[in-house]
């Protein structure tokens, strides 16, 4: 009886090419979800619009998995196209009063650094706390707050070597300081269980082009439903009220959901092929696709280490992920090494001057084996 994992494996097409190590850059897709985006290409060029409401009702199936994920309320979830379209529906709408202040670790994703520089000419100052290897000190994120403090916001997982922040300690300490707390997910949701009703973070956003396996253009925004009404509503379009669809309807009468944020047409396609991909890894559930990337991480990391690789990510276990960055013992530049990795079939990637590798849960130890033997090609 094959393990779960690898019925996970046989659904993903790409292991039939390349050893692949870069889902958090770009995820292939799932079998289901290229089916999905192949379904709506035929439909829509055979019928136009004729089965337009189904595809509409696939958006809200879509919706309860992603809430079901979180184990959110549908009416806290947007589909939203980017994790950036995400942090500026909080950045832009938030009510900011000159002097006002945002922390935040320094060293993250120009995705939660640029829409809260953008706010400068408002009076709100971008506090960035210091941080080693994405190392995140809490104390030192409590000593930069202040009664002006309005938002904390951070990367659950560090993009450039995967260290994972606890959010129940840094809810606990924003809502201390009178503050709410911003998660940029997308290095983390659908691989790492969260629960928003024990966790009680305020927003969250995330693409699915990382770990869910989606396209790109697809992603959630949860935010809890006790800020809908704070949040001043960007994007407003004939989507964003009750009476979508009645378009002689004048009204500007907004939903009472997060739906409010989603003011045009759906990407139906990467919906749909996020939602088939979600599904599929619901299967499993994020708890036990957790732990199997734990472990094939760490016999990731002891093949790296056998072979003289320096691990440069923490691989405590509460605060280690999927990504783990390494130098290799060569005096190769790491993007040679990737270039010359990809021509031996293996997909890797670079960041901060470190090699950076992101196994997934279908990865296997054939996998690992032919990384290893690509880069000690290039020794």
């Amino acid at each position: 009886m094959p393990q779960w994992y690898e019925q996970l494996r046989s659904q993903m097409p790409v292991t039939q090419k390349w050893a692949y190590f870069d889902h958090a850059a770009v995820a292939p897709l799932s079998l289901p979800a290229q089916r999905a985006l192949q379904e709506w290409a035929a439909d829509l060029a055979e019928n136009g619009d004729a089965n337009w409401g189904v595809w509409r009702k696939e958006v809200e199936r879509v919706r309860r998995t992603a809430a079901k994920l979180l184990n959110a309320k549908q009416a806290e979830i947007a589909l939203i196209h980017n994790t950036t379209e995400g942090i500026n529906l909080v950045a832009e709408g938030f009510p900011w009063r000159a002097g006002d202040n945002v922390v935040l670790p320094a060293g993250e994703f120009p995705t939660n650094l640029f829409p809260w520089l953008n706010l400068a000419d408002r009076g709100v100052e971008v506090r960035q706390v210091k941080t080693e290897r994405e190392r995140l000190d809490l104390a030192a994120v409590a000593a930069a707050c202040d009664e002006r403090t309005r938002i904390v916001s951070v990367s659950w997982v560090g993009y450039a070597t995967g260290w994972r922040n606890d959010l129940d300690a840094l809810v606990e300490l924003a809502h201390g300081q009178g503050a709410l707390l911003f998660v940029d997910a997308i290095q983390a949701l659908g691989v790492q269980p969260l629960d928003v009703a024990q966790t009680p973070v305020d927003f969250l956003a995330a693409d699915g082009h990382k770990w869910m396996l989606g396209p790109e253009g697809a992603g959630v925004f949860y935010v809890r439903r006790e800020h809908l009404e704070q949040l001043r509503p960007l994007g407003v379009g004939w989507n964003s009220v009750k009476q979508a669809g009645e378009f002689s309807d004048s009204r500007l009468d907004l939903k009472e959901t997060a739906g409010r944020y989603e003011g045009g047409s759906y990407n139906m396609p990467g919906i749909a092929a996020l939602g088939a991909s979600l599904a599929l890894l619901s299967e499993y559930g994020a708890a036990a696709i957790a732990e199997r990337i734990d472990e094939i991480g760490n016999q990731l990391c002891d093949a790296l280490t056998h072979r003289g690789a320096t691990i440069v990510s923490c691989r405590e276990p509460l605060r280690r992920s999927g990504i783990v960055a390494f130098d290799w013992p060569t005096t190769e530049p790491p993007v040679e090494i990737q270039r010359r990795c990809r021509e031996q079939g293996v997909i890797l990637n670079t960041r901060g001057g470190h090699l950076r590798v992101s196994p997934h849960a279908y990865t296997n130890a054939d996998d690992i084996a032919q990384l290893c033997a690509a880069l000690e090609a290039t020794s």
